[in-house]
């Protein structure tokens, strides 16, 4: 009895294969229609994008155009071709603005550009295209069934330009440390930071960062420069400690603190 069901089922596969090769050397659009359809339902992408690619210009104002260009679309994005996935969906929502699919496919034109979005590390532009599709479509969409995923790929994609910024100025940070002078390009990259993300997850090591880098670059600092710039860093060093009484940093940061403060005394005892 297996026997029979494993030779049926090649044989099946063997029709099916049989059906798909005729229909792609056929000159009959509507055989490849209703094959290429057979092949999307059965989760054949590939196969269904091959046979579809070959009729999308004869069907250009028939009726059955819509379904075509939904399967046509939907399929680059099975195939995960998320480049050429989201210019079709796109061309999709356009063009049928009061189809029943519209909704589902402006999200997945959407998500396509959030697939093709790099690790924070590299260069964002993708990340940006992507919240931008996005939000548009939370705008679009405030009721969709589909806003809980949108809003969980924009959380992750804003995660990503945050984590890209702050990994940004902290390695001016870094740099800092071996030419003083970018001590302040640093400050100014977090104080850019904590304007731009407000409720970043990375505040308490962006604020500390600031800190340091203004510490470094007051203890460092030229006599006629040394006493504001010290203040300013012992500003930062109050904010710091008001948001965070109970950083693990808190210990580094008083000692900082210490430094500075004693500086400080020294220049109003001159006075």
């Amino acid at each position: 009895m297996k026997k029979l069901v494993y030779l049926l089922a090649i044989l099946l596969a063997f029709s099916s294969c049989s059906e798909y090769q005729k229909a792609l050397k056929s000159e009959d659009i509507k055989t490849k229609f209703e094959v290429g359809t057979q092949m999307f339902d059965a989760g054949k992408w590939s196969k269904a994008n091959r046979i579809f690619a070959q009729i999308v210009p004869n069907y250009r104002g028939k009726p059955q155009a819509e379904k075509l260009m939904y399967m046509y679309a939907r399929s680059f994005y099975e195939m995960r071709s998320y480049i050429e996935a989201g210019y079709q969906l796109g061309r999709f929502e356009n063009a049928y603005p009061n189809s029943e699919k519209v909704e589902e496919i402006a999200f997945l034109a959407a998500k396509s550009y959030y697939q093709v979005s790099p690790v924070y590390s590299k260069e964002q532009q993708e990340t940006v295209e992507a919240l931008e599709k996005l939000q548009l479509f939370v705008n679009k969409y405030p009721n969709s069934e589909l806003l809980p995923e949108a809003n969980k790929l924009i959380k992750e994609l804003d995660y990503k330009l945050e984590r890209k910024a702050f990994e940004i100025a902290k390695q001016y940070n870094r740099v800092a440390y071996f030419e003083s002078s970018d001590y302040e390009a640093a400050i100014k990259a977090f104080d850019n930071f904590l304007a731009d993300f407000p409720g970043t997850s990375f505040k308490e090591q962006a604020m500390f960062y600031r800190l340091d880098s203004a510490y470094k670059l007051g203890i460092n600092s030229i006599e006629a420069k040394k006493e504001a710039r010290l203040n300013t860093a012992i500003n930062y060093y109050d904010s710091f400690k008001k948001f965070f009484p109970n950083s693990e940093l808190l210990k580094d940061a008083d000692k900082m603190n210490e430094e500075m403060t004693t500086a400080v005394q020294q220049f109003n005892t001159k006075s």
